[in-house]
């Protein structure tokens, strides 16, 4: 009895030990690391020199009083998107800074003051981008009317005087860049074709257009 059960147990440990074998001799399995993403593909883009900017000063500028003179500096805004190939290079709300360059106080005899501004530079991208231009603004006089005052009561036509030159916060001035800047966008549209990166044009639209990145 002894020897039959010896037997089936040498035969069940003989029956078992391929199986044995072969799980030990078994390679651990591979674990399959994923892929580092692709870099996305830039390319760079140039918006001319002389390019029109529509900005508006923070605050109201105006001759009446004694604040503003001559070399006053004013802080200003882009009113719009600046956009090229598709893309926004200057978001509206830049912020930059303009500068009185003259200017002349309302007077006796229906006189309007008058001013004039230049616009300096926009800040983007923790630079400054220069620009050109500069705007004149005139008070509404009544020169014509007090022509004929004077005549008619001689003196009393100097007390009549002209308005106040006044730029408001919203009024949009035109300035203009002074050089070309260059920017650095993703280029979304670019497909390889047989090993070789070819670049399809973006198509330009100011419906959630990316913003551009000034290249450095």
């Amino acid at each position: 009895m002894h020897r039959q059960v010896f037997g089936v147990v040498a035969l069940l440990a003989a029956a078992q030990s391929p199986v044995l074998a072969q799980e030990a001799a078994a390679p651990p399995a591979a674990v399959e690391i994923p892929a580092a993403p692709a870099a996305p593909v830039m390319r760079q883009i140039v918006l001319p020199p002389n390019s029109e900017v529509v900005i508006t000063p923070n605050d109201t500028l105006t001759t009446k009083g004694k604040q503003l003179k001559e070399g006053y500096k004013f802080r200003l805004s882009t009113v719009f998107d600046v956009m090229q190939d598709g893309y926004v290079v200057i978001p509206k709300g830049t912020v930059g800074e303009g500068t009185v360059t003259w200017m002349t106080n309302k007077g006796a005899f229906g006189k309007s003051g008058k001013m004039e501004v230049s616009f300096d530079w926009l800040e983007l991208g923790g630079k400054r981008v220069s620009l050109t231009g500069n705007h004149r603004q005139e008070g509404e006089g009544n020169t014509g009317a007090t022509v004929g005052t004077a005549v008619a009561v001689g003196v009393f036509s100097a007390f009549v005087t002209g308005r106040s030159a006044t730029i408001a916060n919203g009024q949009q001035l035109r300035g203009r860049t002074a050089e070309p800047l260059t920017f650095t966008v993703p280029d979304s549209a670019a497909r390889v074709v047989a090993g070789t990166l070819v670049s399809a044009p973006v198509a330009a639209s100011a419906a959630a257009a990316p913003v551009a990145t000034p290249a450095s």
